[in-house]
């Protein structure tokens, strides 16, 4: 027995500190965006503030958005672009009901993506020949983490999209 607890503890150890390290990430974006300043920031600033980005998009003008996500675990992710001048023009927290409302039937995953960040999960159900990504958010109305959810067909294209309870958040574990 005690053998088997000795193998288990590094593995236990590592996702405990990836956990940490997530956490603690998301915990540091208020500070960061307090640091950061539309027109005179730098892309070297965004980076030494929220790290490398998640994916970079490539927008009209020489513009590019860089993506930082804080999903699974977090309720935020964000959207940094960069003008062709090197500087910050714009630093928005994308999960949010203006959004949501934005995402429509017959969108391509790829739109949903740049708008929304990548998602918290995805999951095929294949009887229904459907494909859902769902992402974590924070209903500031009634302060509760909820879920947001896009259903695809299998040519990803938007079926419809739900809002739901967050089964796994802390609200329904007891905790938080």
């Amino acid at each position: 027995m005690l053998g088997l607890l000795r193998t288990h503890r590094p593995r236990r150890l590592a996702i405990a500190l990836l956990a940490g390290s997530l956490l603690g990430l998301a915990a540091c974006d208020p500070l960061a965006i307090k640091e950061l300043e539309e027109g005179v920031s730098t892309e070297a600033d965004v980076v030494t503030r929220f790290g490398q980005p998640e994916r970079v998009w490539n927008e009209a003008g020489g513009t590019r958005t860089f993506e930082y996500n804080r999903q699974p675990e977090g309720t935020q992710n964000y959207m940094i672009s960069i003008g062709p001048d090197g500087k910050m023009s714009a630093l928005r927290q994308v999960l949010n009901p203006d959004n949501f409302r934005r995402v429509r039937p017959g969108m391509g995953v790829e739109d949903v993506r740049r708008m929304l960040g990548k998602p918290a999960r995805q999951v095929p159900y294949e009887l229904k020949r459907e494909v859902v990504w769902s992402w974590r958010f924070l209903d500031t109305s009634e302060n509760t983490q909820k879920m947001f959810h896009v259903v695809f067909s299998p040519d990803y294209r938007v079926i419809r999209t739900e809002t739901g309870a967050d089964m796994d958040g802390p609200d329904m574990r007891g905790g938080g």
